[in-house]
């Protein structure tokens, strides 16, 4: 079977739908960081890259050696793609700007590698990325506030898991499409043309060790979906939880389900766990452009005007009737 190459879908997009060639160099510069980043974490303990660093990140986490690693990469690779006028890291304080010069034409966010925590115990772990246009006209140096915007300005977000495979998975606003690496030529080959996500759901991931710390909307709704076939739902549910973003969007985006991380109660102050800027909106994104849902649980997540680099927010994407039901349990109360 010949598949086509992500080069040649790049270009097809801007033959056929004007897809700008600077985001085609820009999308192609990540795919190549990221099978950089793909080697070495394959190296692992052969190459003295698991354990910590030694340092924090900018919320006090403490940072495995293949975050460092992974960070260093991208800001190289994009900064120099010559298209970047910026990037913002989760691992970072603040943004870093490219060089002064000419306008460059757009922003990029990532988390240069997700669910790190897995990374000892080598289980799937991923790259993910957030393209936005540069509001700025001429070429001055965009500052944080630059960055502040709602997902629905994304052009380009997606993802890059390192798994059994390595694959690619990112949209520019014309649907989902899921790259796999070969690892006999190494290219990125289009095996998932058209992703979809089916409305209705089996599965549902959360991390049920904080149940006593929970809204009464997601209790309720929990307790709906572990009644399984004697509750109102009337059929039984399977739970997951492998505690990396990438790794549970990826499954959803396979075979479906619900991947939910809510606010509780253990901090009033804080609205959620997961990065609006590095997770919620590129994951979320690919849910809307996959057919299915992603909301804070009271509002869509691409709608939500960020008001910090680093802002956290509360996270129920997947199937979109199982986003709607839960969803409908917060705007209720």
């Amino acid at each position: 079977m010949s598949y086509q190459t992500l080069q040649q879908w790049l270009e097809q997009e801007e033959q056929t739908n004007g897809l700008p060639s600077e985001l085609t160099r820009l999308v192609l510069s990540v795919a190549d960081v990221c099978r950089e980043i793909s080697y070495e974490v394959s190296k692992g303990a052969l190459a003295g890259v698991l354990g910590v660093a030694g340092t924090e990140n900018v919320q006090g986490e403490e940072q495995k050696k293949l975050d460092v690693i992974s960070n260093e990469l991208m800001m190289k690779a994009v900064l120099g793609s010559g298209v970047v006028a910026a990037c913002a890291s989760e691992e970072m304080d603040h943004c870093v700007p490219a060089q002064a010069g000419e306008r460059r034409p757009y922003l990029i966010c990532f988390d240069p590698l997700d669910g790190s925590s897995n990374i000892d115990i080598n289980v799937s772990i991923g790259t993910i990325f957030s393209i936005l246009p540069n509001p700025h006209e001429d070429a001055a140096s965009p500052t944080d506030d630059d960055f502040l915007q709602p997902g629905n300005r994304q052009v380009c977000a997606g993802y890059v898991i390192y798994g059994p495979q390595t694959q690619m998975v990112f949209t520019v606003g014309r649907g989902v499409v899921m790259f796999t690496l070969n690892p006999d030529d190494n290219t990125y080959l289009l095996t998932s043309p058209n992703v979809q996500v089916p409305a209705q759901a089996k599965e549902f991931a959360i991390n049920c060790s904080n149940m006593r710390h929970w809204e009464a909307p997601v209790k309720r709704y929990i307790d709906e979906l572990l009644a399984g076939k004697t509750g109102v739902r009337g059929k039984d549910y399977n739970m997951r939880w492998i505690a990396a973003m990438v790794a549970e969007v990826h499954r959803i985006l396979c075979r479906g389900g619900i991947f939910m991380y809510p606010r509780d109660n253990r901090d009033p102050s804080k609205p959620g766990k997961l990065r609006l800027m590095y997770e919620a909106n590129p994951m979320s994104w690919l849910m809307e452009q996959a057919g299915a849902r992603a909301t804070n649980g009271h509002e869509s997540i691409l709608n939500i005007r960020p008001e910090k680099l680093h802002q956290r927010v509360a996270v129920f994407l997947g199937a979109a009737e199982e986003v709607e039901r839960v969803t409908s349990y917060h705007t209720a109360d």
